[in-house]
């Protein structure tokens, strides 16, 4: 199908959209079965497909809108869930945790340096792999050398101002895939 440019759509936005529109389907289906056979709906399953199609949604909206997503991990739950409200108002796809996860494919990461002392080595390597953004409240040598081994593409002392964050994220992205 062509866009209205005239051109096709990337191989990666066109797969994206395949398996978002068969992860709605099967939603759909799951949920009209549900309906009909008066049963309770597999929620479990129906939330797995409602997760799945939202990831790949990231995928399109990335591919085809140059979406950034950032996922904030700070030891603060509430200091990284405002942090992520205010990259939201920035235009960014945000989501905070106050521990350690995976980030997801594409996925910038910006990581409180205080949380470094409780991953274990299999954490950290997946955080050298993502070069993550490092915020702290430490200005010492130290943690600047913990953030170099970290593989961090950017080092931010607390208390953040939110556009030089954003900037860091831009940054980051310019360098190519995490």
């Amino acid at each position: 199908m062509d866009s209205a440019t005239g051109s096709s759509p990337s191989p990666e936005l066109a797969a994206a959209l395949h398996r978002l529109r068969s992860t709605l389907a099967r939603l759909k289906a799951e949920l009209e079965l549900a309906q009909d056979d008066a049963a309770g709906a597999p929620v479990s399953r129906l939330r797995g497909d409602v997760e799945e199609a939202l990831d790949l949604l990231r995928v399109v909206e990335r591919t085809a809108l140059g979406l950034i997503t950032v996922l904030v991990i700070d030891d603060d739950a509430r200091l990284g869930e405002l942090t992520a409200r205010g990259l939201r108002r920035l235009g960014f796809d945000s989501d905070s945790t106050d521990a350690f996860r995976e980030s997801r494919p594409g996925e910038v990461v910006v990581f409180d340096l205080g949380l470094y002392s409780g991953l274990d080595e299999g954490a950290r390597s997946a955080l050298r792999a993502v070069r993550p953004i490092v915020v702290t409240g430490a200005t010492d040598p130290g943690s600047r050398a913990l953030a170099t081994r970290l593989n961090a593409s950017d080092y931010l002392v607390k208390p953040v101002v939110l556009e030089e964050l954003a900037a860091a994220i831009s940054r980051r992205m310019a360098e190519g895939s995490p």
